[in-house]
């Protein structure tokens, strides 16, 4: 076996309480060691998505106890890239966090935050359904604390009301792995994807509820309507680095409805039947078509932003409820360019709102010094999130179009994507204009004197120039997008060897259980 398959679950597993325990009253000893294990992940994520690339699937048995029995972890190039992907957007936003001074107001911060990343990694490698509901036990744990970090009444509500619907999902989620194991006697994803095709179509009830469960918790993950509401309140009322970090959780849910229904409930599945797909499909153009509405009626610029997150997972999940290779190619170039998106957007409106002494409102207000470098970032992002050219919106909206032609929902899945397009490019033109171009028209205060960025004090103005370590994660998520235009055709090729590896369901089965007889052709 190779260990170095749990190396990203473990790494941050030790570092947590390590940073907890031992460096939570000096901030520089706990920067220096989260800076350091990040790093360490990320060059981890690299070596695994190149031992990935290779076309293989590899299996690590903890305690050496052969699967379906033990737990085991699964590294395949769709794992290899979330892991990969996560560690770059945890080093670009932890960046952010040391350089403004949000870890320094709370003694805990760091700690979450290994304990968030240990969470994500190992809800992308593990292999087992019970598991997967354990790491995202893991991820609501350290969610909840990142997400109340600061303080403040309003946070506290937007988190007990992330926490709620989150416990609701769990605890429907425990209900359908109890479904499950009743139906089929295990909970090993490949186990499951045996078993499941071997029961009787009239003895199919209770894995069709099940599958119906885990669709609807999965669903509450990836904040798709009907349970959508959730993710606004949360993200616009989190710390804002802590909303661009979040920005891979509801990746999370589509990561796992994509990893699930592929293999396990594929639409060859005659228990199944394609049951969980008929709704996914009009739930996404929906949430879609809300998240729009939610940007261009925003009156502040963090709901603003948390509203576009739920435009593009609708988007994302458009072509995921395809369930093909083809489609999934597409949603995949989606994700990650929706992931550095959203996380550059956060990131920038943290910048512009702590330099409006914490006000976010939509409204002509003084403009700051580096008014003109943060109205080019807002322009760039925004161009990124709606869709438009130059960025690899562009390009992962017509991969999403191209996916959708030829299918039953053509008609309503470009609609949507075209129109939801145009009226984000409307409200984040709005919304920019009022922040930027109208500020321009009042003089700046020159009475206003700030106190050093990294000791902001309660209800008094912040610096009115950012730092250049402050702006440079802004930049590098921007420039993450531009780089997925430039290399479009490597990484292309990447995403579709990934979605052919995903639906090849025999060779997961293979490697994991050991049946070769039941590889497909």
């Amino acid at each position: 076996m190779n260990h170095w398959i749990i190396a990203p679950v473990v790494l941050p597993a030790m570092l947590a309480p390590l940073i907890a325990f031992v460096m939570r009253h000096d901030i520089t000893l706990a920067r220096a060691a989260s800076v350091t294990g990040t790093l360490a992940l990320g060059c981890i994520a690299v070596g695994l998505t190149v031992l990935a690339a290779g076309g293989g699937t590899h299996v690590y048995e903890l305690g050496d106890w052969p699967a379906p029995f033990g737990i085991v972890l699964v590294l395949d190039r769709l794992s290899a890239m979330m892991v990969l992907l996560t560690a770059a957007l945890a080093l670009i936003v932890l960046i952010h966090v040391i350089a403004t001074g949000w870890d320094n107001r709370g003694r805990h911060f760091h700690a979450l935050f290994q304990f968030q990343l240990m969470g994500i990694c190992g809800a992308f490698l593990t292999g087992d359904a019970f598991n997967l509901f354990v790491f995202f036990e893991v991820l609501l744990i350290a969610s909840y604390g990142l997400m109340i970090h600061g303080g403040g009444r309003i946070r506290l509500r937007a988190g007990l009301q992330y926490v709620v619907m989150n416990l609701a999902g769990s605890t429907l989620f425990l209900f359908a792995l109890g479904t499950l194991y009743a139906a089929t006697g295990t909970l090993n994803i490949a186990d499951l994807a045996v078993k499941v095709r071997e029961i009787p179509l009239d003895q199919a009830a209770l894995v069709r509820v099940a599958a119906m469960l885990l669709m609807i918790v999965f669903a509450i993950k990836a904040a798709l309507f009907p349970v959508q509401f959730w993710l606004p309140a949360t993200y616009a009322n989190a710390p804002a680095p802590v909303a661009a970090l979040f920005a891979i959780m509801t990746k999370v849910g589509a990561y796992a409805i994509l990893r699930v229904h592929a293999v396990v409930f594929g639409p060859d599945a005659p228990a199944i039947d394609g049951l969980p797909g008929t709704w996914l499909f009009p739930a996404a153009a929906v949430t879609l078509a809300l998240g729009t509405i939610g940007v261009l009626g925003a009156r502040r610029l963090m709901p603003l932003v948390a509203f576009s997150v739920v435009g593009s997972m609708g988007t994302l999940m458009l072509a995921i409820s395809l369930f093909t290779p083809h489609a999934t190619t597409a949603a995949l170039y989606y994700l990650v360019h929706s992931t550095f998106a959203a996380a550059a957007l956060f990131l920038l409106a943290d910048l512009v709102v702590s330099r409006r002494a914490g006000d976010d409102s939509l409204t002509v207000q003084r403009p700051t010094v580096q008014n003109g470098l943060f109205a080019a970032l807002f322009l760039a992002g925004a161009i990124g999130m709606a869709g438009m050219p130059p960025f690899s919106g562009f390009i992962g909206k017509l991969f999403v179009l191209d996916a959708l032609r030829d299918t039953p929902g053509m008609a309503l899945g470009w609609t949507v994507v075209l129109a939801g397009s145009l009226l984000s490019i409307v409200g984040f033109a709005r919304a920019g204009s009022v922040l930027f171009w109208k500020s321009t028209a009042l003089a700046p205060d020159p009475k206003e004197t700030p106190p050093p960025e990294d000791e902001p004090a309660e209800g008094a103005a912040m610096p009115a120039a950012a730092r250049p370590l402050a702006v440079a994660p802004t930049m590098a998520a921007l420039a993450a997008l531009g780089l997925l235009v430039a290399l479009a055709n490597p990484i292309t090729d990447y995403l579709e060897s990934t979605a052919n590896q995903l639906f090849a369901r025999g060779e997961y089965i293979a490697a994991v259980l050991g049946r070769t007889e039941e590889a497909e052709p």
